[in-house]
């Protein structure tokens, strides 16, 4: 069942997984492609803002990914459909006053 983002404490996603020898988490690519990518986080709050000014009161992030898949050039490469639920996080975490536009679920992983 969802929790309400307003409730849902923050859970904080800028540290990699500390797992020696195993293969990087999503959270650990997630960090690394924002590191490499950061007009991507500064597009989607463009695109929210937009979203929330045109009278939208709930907002999808995968609907905000194919609209900037369309605006940036070939698609962006990487930019991975995994991520979602990591950019609505840190979206609302920046944004608290968007806890209720994003529908966050808990996490089964770290």
């Amino acid at each position: 069942m969802p929790i309400p983002a307003a409730t849902q404490p923050a859970i904080p996603v800028t540290r990699p997984s500390s797992r020696a020898g195993s293969r990087p988490t999503i959270t650990d690519q997630f960090l690394a492609f924002d590191a490499a990518h950061p007009y991507v986080y500064r597009a989607l709050e463009r695109l929210t803002t937009e979203r929330l000014a045109a009278g939208a009161t709930r907002i999808g992030l995968k609907e905000l990914f194919e609209a900037l898949r369309w605006r940036l050039p070939q698609g962006l490469r990487g930019l991975n459909n995994n991520y979602t639920a990591l950019y609505a996080r840190q979206l609302v975490a920046d944004h608290p006053e968007w806890g209720l536009v994003f529908e966050l679920r808990r996490r089964r992983t770290p």
